[in-house]
């Protein structure tokens, strides 16, 4: 299954929630640059510790929410990490110190410490994208983006209805296997099911295509529905996360 999660009104009613959305994507992209800055552990860990407490305090998100839309890459953040520092480099530099050695392996200090500085910035990255998508809603980071980013709106909602058709997909993939087992086929997965599939979406987007050119995407100016404009709260919240990324940056190694 294709599954969707949107945040409910409870969380875009909150502060964090009521941030632009340009803003909270600003601080994202900020926070996510200053982490390939550096290799340390701490800075990356700071950063998501503070990214979970501001979305569990300011985003009214529950510590299960964030723990369930990020464990699929935490759990690949300890892999990732745990292969590298068994097959980093350093690990055959004799002058490397080494910490253990199992048999022909060899763990050497810097190769572990690359690779847990590579699990901390993978954990942070997950902890920031869970926060940032369960308190903004995509209908208004599209209008944000139309609006104070000033990108084409015929570029940006394509986008967010294709964003909204993932669902559909599943749906599809849904009633294609039924079809199947109507006509006594086999309802489980055939190479024929990509093919159909692929069809309905074509059919989609060609009706999503004229949908929009009958409202008049890019025709010329249009009145908006939902404003989208800034606030004292964003500029605060832009000072905060630029100093919260100095602090974290400043740690100690």
């Amino acid at each position: 299954m294709i599954l969707r999660t949107e945040p409910d009104a409870r969380q875009l009613s909150s502060p964090l929630g009521r941030l632009s959305p340009l803003t909270k994507l600003a601080i994202a992209i900020a926070w996510l640059i200053g982490l390939a800055t550096t290799t340390a552990i701490a800075p990356p860990l700071a950063i998501a510790a503070v990214a979970m407490a501001a979305g569990m305090l300011l985003g009214r998100l529950r510590p299960t929410t964030i723990v369930r839309g990020a464990a699929l890459l935490w759990g690949a953040a300890l892999t990732v990490g745990l292969f590298n520092a068994v097959f980093a480099a350093a690990n055959v530099d004799p002058a490397s110190a080494e910490l253990v050695r199992l048999g022909p392996l060899r763990l050497t200090q810097p190769g572990v410490l690359g690779g847990l500085g590579l699990t901390a910035r993978i954990i942070a990255i997950a902890a920031i994208g869970v926060v940032f998508s369960q308190t903004t809603d995509s209908t208004r980071l599209v209008d944000a983006l139309v609006q104070q980013a000033r990108i084409p709106e015929r570029f940006g909602y394509g986008a967010l209805a294709a964003y909204q058709a993932i669902p559909r997909l599943s749906l599809d993939l849904t009633t294609l296997r039924q079809a199947r087992r109507i006509r006594g086929l086999r309802g489980s997965w055939h190479p024929r099911l990509l093919v159909s599939l692929l069809v309905l979406a074509i059919r989609h987007a060609d009706r999503l295509a004229l949908a929009m050119d009958a409202r008049g995407f890019g025709s010329g100016p249009r009145s908006r529905y939902r404003a989208v404009g800034w606030t004292w709260w964003d500029g605060i919240a832009a000072v905060a996360a630029s100093g919260v990324l100095l602090g974290a940056l400043a740690l100690p190694r």
